[in-house]
């Protein structure tokens, strides 16, 4: 069963890519943006964070953080955060356990490779409750980002 509005956000802690930990509750009393996506490096998911870290500014005046999270290696998003100038945290779920949580991960994606997060996003207020959840069966499709933003404006 996916996760819904009014759902506790799963808790986590991940590395990002400077190697220290970030959890859910770092966020707390703050809105928080997840992205997940699939893989670094790729034309979608490059789109889907260059839009985030592009519309940084609009996030940050209504108080949200953005973070985006993979499978990847710390290692490789560090190169990635760095190639595409990203102004926000990149977070590896090398051990896949956030991405099943927030039940976005594919057991088996493009060339048979396993376990590998779904393209998602979700809005999570300051309690730690989620405000708004779209997880995408299509890798090739990006996160409605008007809702994410319309969800923002009325949290």
């Amino acid at each position: 069963m996916s996760l819904q509005k009014g759902d506790k956000a799963p808790s986590f802690t991940l590395f990002n890519t400077e190697k220290k930990k970030v959890s859910l509750e770092d966020f707390k009393g703050k809105n928080l943006i997840i992205h997940f996506f699939p893989a670094a490096f790729t034309g979608v998911c490059t789109e889907q964070l260059c839009t985030m870290r592009d519309d940084l500014g609009y996030y940050t005046k209504l108080g949200a953080e953005v973070v985006g999270i993979s499978v990847d290696s710390l290692f490789t998003l560090n190169k990635y955060k760095e190639e595409q100038k990203y102004n926000f945290d990149l977070l590896s779920d090398f051990n896949k356990e956030t991405s099943q949580a927030f039940k976005s991960y594919y057991d088996t994606f493009a060339f048979d490779m396993k376990g590998v997060a779904k393209r998602a996003a979700f809005v999570i207020d300051k309690e730690g409750v989620i405000q708004y959840a779209e997880v995408l069966e299509s890798a090739g499709n990006l996160p409605d980002f008007v809702a994410i933003k319309s969800t923002l404006e009325q949290i």
